[in-house]
């Protein structure tokens, strides 16, 4: 579910969803007469990366999916972080700019979505082409993320420039992440992670200013089950609480 899930399966408040406080355990348990075990789709997809994907062999991982929004989930000896109000691993609404004048999608301002998301990248470009006037393809017509990495992969100043900047509260973002949960890997996913080896670079570049030492090796690396993950977790979650 797209939303904070606690250990007793209430989801308290599901934005995209319309939803509140919803006992969503217990009422498909009516509907469907079977167990069922609800949890956060970014804590389940960040199992099936753990046990199959770009986390397999480790323990500790934090998992971020960078997509329209940012969603993460924190695995702490095998288990995701959870938290009294189902709100662990939240990492997309961790307040990077206590400046930010537009308000995030949870009400907030200065979400790490807000800048490190697939459309928190569009809003930076948008924002750098009004302050600059550097010449740019951007200025052609309506773009989308994919098409500044493009921009910038092809020498376009501009957005190379923009995707520093991106880098940059990245890589501190992750740092900052890092040093509360300590963990192996950092591991990428979402649409903006499509951006692959380039993303990596300069996120590690920056993760490694900002770091804290003890927490200076964790490695950043890709996704690698797309779209798949939530069901590899969940399939995870099930064999883990219930058993082969």
């Amino acid at each position: 579910v797209p939303g904070a899930v606690n250990s007793r399966g209430y989801v308290n408040k599901c934005i995209n969803l319309g939803w509140g406080i919803v006992d969503v355990q217990g009422d498909l348990e009516k509907l469907t007469g079977l167990t069922v075990r609800a949890d956060n789709d970014a804590n389940v997809a960040a199992l099936g990366e753990l046990w199959m994907g770009g986390g397999a062999g480790c323990d500790n991982m934090i998992f971020a999916t960078l997509g329209t929004g940012v969603g993460g989930g924190i695995i702490v000896d095998g288990k995701t972080v959870c938290g009294v109000h189902g709100a662990g691993g939240e990492i997309g609404h961790v307040t990077l700019n206590k400046y930010e004048t537009e308000q995030c999608g949870c009400g907030k301002r200065g979400c790490a979505e807000q800048y490190c998301s697939a459309t928190g990248v569009v809003r930076m470009a948008k924002r750098y082409l009004a302050k600059n006037d550097t010449p740019s393809v951007l200025r052609d017509g309506a773009f989308e993320c994919k098409d500044v990495f493009a921009a910038a992969a092809g020498g376009d100043e501009a957005a190379s420039e923009i995707l520093e900047q991106v880098y940059e509260i990245l890589g501190r973002f992750l740092a900052s992440i890092a040093c509360v949960a300590d963990p192996e890997v950092i591991v990428l996913g979402g649409g903006v992670s499509k951006a692959g080896q380039p993303l990596i670079d300069g996120a590690t570049r920056y993760f490694h200013k900002y770091a804290f030492h003890a927490c200076r090796s964790t490695r950043i690396t890709l996704a690698t089950l797309g779209n798949d993950a939530g069901a590899y977790g969940a399939f995870k979650l099930g064999l883990d609480e219930f058993g082969a």
